[in-house]
């Protein structure tokens, strides 16, 4: 299983990620299964944003109703893990819909997963220019 995205798209998020170092950053995904076409980054709203996030409720709110509106569609979200662990958390599993798509960076390195409930797969990376 792979994901494409641009090589721009995937510099932005790590400088997301880099640019705050002790809070985990977190966003929107927009694309298709197959391709992540743009990203919003979003306000982290959650009680420790140095130990978890939480999107925004206004920002998904407006994300959705520009969806229905015929706007890009959301395919999931990312975040950082300023612990440095690339992989999902339990907790993370437990906020993730099916089938949705979530890019943790960490480390200075981006990984995506496939939501697979009860668990996610690792998807592989291809660059699209």
């Amino acid at each position: 299983m792979q994901v494409s995205i641009s090589r721009a798209l995937h510099t932005k998020l790590l400088a997301l990620a880099a640019a705050e170092p002790t809070c985990e950053v977190c966003g929107l995904l927009f694309g298709t299964a197959e391709r992540i076409e743009g990203i919003e980054p979003c306000t982290n709203v959650a009680a420790q944003t140095e130990t978890s996030f939480e999107i925004d409720p206004l920002a998904l709110i407006a994300a959705h109703k520009r969806e229905r509106a015929g706007g890009p569609a959301i395919i999931g979200c990312y975040h950082s893990h300023p612990n440095g662990v690339e992989a999902l958390s339990p907790h993370d599993l437990a906020q993730s819909e099916q089938g949705s798509i979530w890019a943790i960076a960490a480390g200075g390195r981006l990984c995506f997963w496939q939501i697979e409930l009860p668990s996610a797969k690792s998807l592989a990376v291809r660059f699209n220019e």
